[in-house]
């Protein structure tokens, strides 16, 4: 795995590595996270595993090799590794020879399956990790729509362009979305939450025309938490909407963004053709947005953050550096965000 420190990334975390839907029983997948190349499997039982994509004898991948539901099977000399990592045959041993392959073990991370969408831990131990963050009110089940999108930026230009308040007029121009005419000051409540800060919740602004897709008097509430975790809970007298944003480093350039919509009332997946276009339309202006930035940043002029319209960036790196210290020292975490009210136009 790539160096953390020198990449910007925290570990003792958990990471959004990819869809289930994308990881069928008896099967293997690869995929680049935190700038390694990881197996990800699962089991004909259905448990989940990831593999550091090497194998301990000769570091041939072990994606290149074979799965048959219970054990993968290099290609190379033909060693075998259950889910957990424990090597289970080495077929040139012969009899009499002194050698236990169960003392060999394949590289592994944790990996947990949490709402449809499988998380990996990038630190030593998982028992002791804050926990994977969850959409509240839709259940452990798979999202009803879901999107991903490579971004061409490092993971904090991802985080802090997605929660940017001020873009939205001038990313998001669109009909159904946002106008240059409906800028207005807007002026919302911030309070510190678990490894991040929560905007309380709220009514949402007139200008924000998708919520009026769901009906009745919404009401929402938008919490980020480390490493890049969004989730905004809707509700209306009838109707409880989430949705999960997660955004994980591929490699030092490239950033994955997830993005996950539950709801509660099965009439709205009659709906999921019209959102998904206009999810996908909305993930891909930011993405070119930072596209365009990059260029920009070519150059490594140098960048400023104002009051108040940026504040929650001053946060998130704060929060970053609060993380890294408390690990560093071996003590609890603090958070640094203080109760706020933050305003701006958009």
């Amino acid at each position: 795995m790539a160096d953390p420190v020198e990449q910007g990334w925290l570990r003792d975390l958990w990471y959004l590595a990819l869809p289930g839907r994308e990881l069928a029983r008896g099967r293997m997948v690869v995929r680049s996270v935190l700038g390694e190349r990881l197996l990800f499997g699962r089991t004909d039982e259905g448990q989940v595993f990831c593999f550091k994509d090497f194998c301990p004898h000769r570091g041939i991948p072990l994606s290149f090799g074979r799965f048959d539901g219970r054990e993968v099977e290099c290609c190379y000399h033909g060693w075998r590794f259950s889910a957990d990592g424990r090597c289970t045959a080495i077929p040139s041993l012969v009899e009499g020879q002194a050698f236990e392959p169960g003392r060999i073990k394949a590289k592994t991370l944790p990996a947990r399956e949490v709402q449809g969408n499988i998380w990996i831990f990038a630190g030593a131990d998982p028992s002791a990790a804050p926990p994977i963050p969850m959409v509240p009110d839709v259940g452990d089940r798979p999202a009803d729509l879901l999107e991903k999108m490579p971004f061409g930026c490092a993971m904090d230009h991802a985080v802090v362009g997605l929660m940017d308040p001020a873009h939205g007029p001038f990313v998001h121009r669109t009909w159904w979305w946002r106008s240059a005419a409906s800028i207005h000051e807007k002026a919302k409540r911030f309070v510190p939450s678990d490894l991040g800060f929560t905007m309380a919740r709220h009514r949402p602004s007139s200008n924000s025309r998708a919520y009026r897709i769901i009906g009745g008097t919404p009401e929402t509430e938008i919490s980020f938490r480390l490493p890049g975790v969004r989730i905004e809970h809707i509700r209306t007298e009838k109707v409880v909407v989430g949705a999960l944003t997660a955004v994980t480093p591929i490699d030092a350039k490239t950033t994955q963004i997830h993005h996950a919509i539950w709801w509660t009332r099965p009439w709205l997946s009659l709906f999921r053709p019209f959102f998904r276009p206009f999810a996908r339309a909305f993930l891909g202006q930011d993405r070119d947005i930072m596209a365009m930035q990059a260029i920009g940043l070519a150059e490594d002029p140098p960048l400023m953050l104002i009051d108040d319209a940026d504040t929650q960036a001053k946060w998130y790196y704060r929060l970053k550096k609060e993380w890294s210290a408390s690990r560093a020292e071996g003590r609890g975490f603090v958070n640094p965000v203080k109760e706020r009210v933050l305003r701006w136009r958009s």
